[in-house]
C-alpha cells in the first residue's frame, strides 16, 4: 500500500534551504520515493492558514517513507531544514 508524506513549510532562510532542497531528491529516490507535488502554486480552499510551500512524496509503503525520513543520510538535511524554515511532515497510507 503505498504512503504519501506530505509537508507544509515556511521558508524563512531561502539560501539555507536551497541546501536542502538541492540534497533531498537522490535520498527520496533511492528509498523508493517520487515527488508528487514540490513547491509549486498552493491555493487555500477551506480553513484560515494560506499554504506556503507544500511538498508531497509518493513512497511505495510507508515502511519505506519511515525508512527515508529516518535514515543516517537524512538526518543532517532535517537539521537543515529546521533551521531554513518552519512546518509540519505527516505521513499517510493510501489508497
Amino acid at each position: 500500500m503505498p504512503a504519501l508524506v506530505i509537508a507544509e513549510i515556511d521558508v524563512h532562510n531561502a539560501e539555507l534551504f536551497e541546501e536542502y532542497r538541492l540534497k533531498v531528491p537522490p535520498l527520496v529516490q533511492q528509498y523508493g520515493g517520487r515527488y508528487l507535488a514540490r513547491g509549486g502554486r498552493a491555493e487555500l480552499f477551506e480553513g484560515d492558514r494560506e499554504p506556503k510551500r507544500v511538498v508531497v512524496i509518493e513512497f511505495p509503503t510507508l515502511d519505506q517513507a519511515k525508512a527515508w525520513h529516518d535514515s543516517v543520510e537524512y538526518q543532517p538535511l532535517i537539521a537543515i531544514r529546521q533551521q531554513a524554515s518552519e512546518g509540519r511532515m505527516i505521513v499517510v497510507e493510501g489508497v
